[in-house]
């Protein structure tokens, strides 16, 4: 099925137009879910409201819903739900990598320390769960524990990773699947089971929130060294700063003389870029084609997206699920 030169054009303000009032409704969802007998839990979920996001996972949630069908009355709640438990990784991941800065202000960790973050971004998960729960819906909890698992063991790969220079496109790409590729999968399959799809269309919109968040996830791993450093949020070169091998890295060292692969390795153990400074780290990636590469990698999964999305009867929707696969893909944050 052809798209008009409009469908292919939407903007993202257009798109958010689409889902305006539900978007409101999540909106004050969060932030009424945010709110805990501790203060604590409080401060720390209004903070994380407070700074932003993009909100692509209830956003993407939303759209797969009213794609496959109309929205049923657990669709606001499950939007709610993915961005709690996004939330509540991001809490974690930033424990974990010992982050300091997410989206231009001090990381949770930073302002609380670690042991109150874990502990808020448990109570976050698990209330997120208990959103859920009320729905007394059986294959939205499946689809949700299996999620966090996948999430949750992720980690753990990524844990064991760190610091090492021979991952593989292999490790990083079953990395991607588990950390970010996993949530978007499921926030496509929650929306088409809000909105009263078949087996067959949760499916297959589950297949395109996976390629979407694949191309995602490799997009934001190259904006780790291409993007400016007030626009991303947080330092330029972080990734490799955490001892994180992304697939740019990873495809620049396959190309890359023994002497290079050494500057890498300096920056790996000690943990920044005090005898090699990032620019010498971004020349080697941009002279072997590592950014261009996988910025092609990127592309092939939203290509496979879009696919995906074709098949589908045309609506505004489906339209703004075709349009955010170029959102994503070209993004400067």
């Amino acid at each position: 099925m052809g798209f008009s030169k409009l469908g292919q054009s939407l903007t993202a303000r257009e798109i958010l137009d689409l889902i305006q009032g539900d978007l409101k409704l999540v909106e004050r969802e969060i932030n009424l879910a945010s709110m805990a007998p501790v203060d604590a839990v409080t401060s720390i979920g209004q903070y994380l409201n407070s700074s932003g996001g993009k909100r692509i996972r209830p956003i993407l949630l939303l759209l797969a819903c009213r794609a496959a069908g109309s929205p049923g009355p657990g669709a606001i709640s499950l939007a709610a739900v993915v961005e709690i438990i996004h939330a509540a990784t991001l809490v974690h991941d930033d424990i974990i990598d010992a982050a300091e800065t997410r989206r231009g202000k001090p990381s949770t960790n930073i302002v609380w320390g670690n042991h109150t973050s874990v502990l808020a971004g448990d109570w976050l998960y698990m209330q997120a769960f208990q959103i859920a729960l009320r729905q007394r819906d059986f294959h939205v909890l499946d689809i949700l524990i299996t999620l966090t698992q996948m999430m949750v063991e992720g980690e753990l790969l990524q844990l064991a990773r760190i610091g090492k220079l021979g991952i593989t496109e292999a490790d990083y790409m079953d990395l991607v699947d588990r950390k970010t590729a996993s949530l978007f999968s499921a926030c496509a399959r929650l929306g088409a089971h809000a909105g009263g799809g078949s087996e067959e269309i949760e499916r297959k919109l589950g297949d395109y929130g996976w390629n979407l968040g694949m191309a995602f996830q490799l997009v934001d791993d190259i904006l780790d060294f291409t993007a400016r450093e007030k626009t991303l949020g947080k330092p330029v070169g972080n990734d490799l700063r955490e001892g994180k091998v992304t697939l740019p890295l990873i495809y620049a060292l396959q190309r890359a003389e023994p002497g290079e692969r050494t500057l890498v390795d300096a920056v790996l153990r000690q943990g920044g870029y005090d005898t090699v400074a990032f620019p010498e780290i971004l020349g080697l990636v941009e002279r072997h084609g590592g950014i261009h590469r996988a910025r092609d990698r990127a592309h092939s999964f939203a290509e496979k997206a879009r696919e995906i999305i074709t098949g589908f009867p045309e609506s505004p929707y489906q339209r703004a699920l075709y349009a955010v696969t170029d959102l994503v893909t070209e993004r400067d944050h």
